[in-house]
């Protein structure tokens, strides 16, 4: 049985106990009913050292628990994936299976709390952290996932200041239709939230973000209209002025509100690949620029070698089983074929997200 190396717990703990952790969500559906999940992954402290992984049917999984070691649950996966880790391979941030499904996790700082650990209770215990293999592994539909979440326990695999590490909130999509949030409150309070407006950010509460949306009851699409006050002709400087108060900052209220809008504004696309473009194009508005997080005192603590925050951008396409994804390092998207992946036969892959030339030169003297 492997234990948890000491520098794993170490870089795990650090990974939750920051707050720059940020992450837009965002759902499309097209005009041919595609139905497309996307998000960005945001982290200032360092390299997320993710990578691109491959799963196949049949793989052997244990979930790791505070006992530092794999004495967690176990299963067996039913269904192939392909997803993308966070900071060790074990941890999938985000993934689509060959049924369709996709599962995610966002940071939800202060508000997630996830139930005690009880050693007794270790084979029905599954690490935050593995909550999205698992799902990715084992379910076709949203309700398989919401009976199966009643039979076992979600955990965190540390503390701070002796209660469980922040956790996460999740988003599971699958090609019904269904879209929900998943939220763990209260030490173990299970919370389902059919997502309807299809955005998610982080903190506070997926109830919260929605109640905000009214306090932008104002705005709306297009431009307002011209009037005269006074005698003084009044007209806007530009395109937009009905969107005057949209927040721009990168806090997670701001973001679900900005995303909410973006979404609800877009012209349904036509299929799915113009769908694809859409959802990158509405996520390139919450790159974080490397920095913006860390004070005037702090400035000299920002990684040297990191471009920007924002690490990777991702799009499910659920109903034809295409996993789309770019990187810091490269923005060129590129794509993943479930369909054309035999999961019964093919071996656990793990590969780097970035391999390809950044730049292409373009050759002027070819007619």
């Amino acid at each position: 049985m492997k234990l948890i190396s000491k520098k794993f717990l170490i870089s795990f703990s650090i990974f939750f106990a920051v707050t720059s952790l940020a992450c837009t969500g965002i759902s499309i559906k097209t005009t041919q009913n595609d139905l497309l999940q996307a998000r960005t992954v945001e982290y200032g402290e360092g390299h997320l050292n993710s990578e691109l992984i491959i799963t196949p049917r049949g793989q052997t999984f244990q979930s790791y628990t505070p006992d530092k070691k794999p004495n967690g649950l176990k299963w067996v996966n039913r269904y192939g994936y392909v997803g993308i880790s966070m900071m060790f391979p074990i941890f999938i941030g985000e993934g689509l299976n060959e049924k369709g499904l996709n599962a995610g996790i966002f940071y939800f700082p202060h508000y997630g709390s996830l139930a005690p650990y009880q050693s007794k209770l270790a084979s029905s215990s599954l690490s935050d952290m593995e909550f999205v293999k698992w799902v990715l592994g084992n379910f076709a539909t949203v309700a398989e996932v919401k009976e199966a979440l009643k039979k076992i326990r979600i955990i965190s695999l540390g503390e701070q200041n002796g209660e469980p590490l922040p956790t996460g909130h999740w988003r599971i999509a699958d090609k019904t239709g269904a879209n929900v949030v998943l939220e763990i409150t209260n030490k173990g309070q299970i919370h389902f939230y059919d997502n309807k407006v299809g955005v998610l950010t982080n903190s506070p509460d997926y109830d919260w973000q929605i109640k905000n949306l009214n306090n932008y009851i104002n705005l709306y699409a297009g431009n307002a209209p011209d009037y005269k006050q006074d005698n003084q002709q009044l007209f806007s400087f530009g395109a937009g002025t009905g969107m005057l108060g949209l927040p721009g900052d990168i806090t997670p209220p701001s973001r679900f509100v900005r995303a909410f809008f973006y979404v609800k504004t877009l012209p349904t696309p036509n299929n799915a690949e113009s769908g694809v473009l859409s959802a990158f194009h509405i996520l390139n508005n919450f790159d974080i620029p490397i920095g913006v997080e860390y004070s005037h005192a702090h400035q000299r603590y920002i990684p040297k070698d990191l471009l920007t925050a924002t690490q990777w951008t991702t799009v499910s396409d659920l109903s034809n089983d295409i996993f789309y994804y770019k990187s810091m390092n490269n923005p060129e998207i590129k794509m993943v074929d479930l369909k054309k992946i035999d999961f019964a036969k093919i071996s656990p892959k793990i590969l780097p997200l970035d391999k390809d030339k950044i730049f292409h030169s373009i050759n002027l003297n070819e007619d």
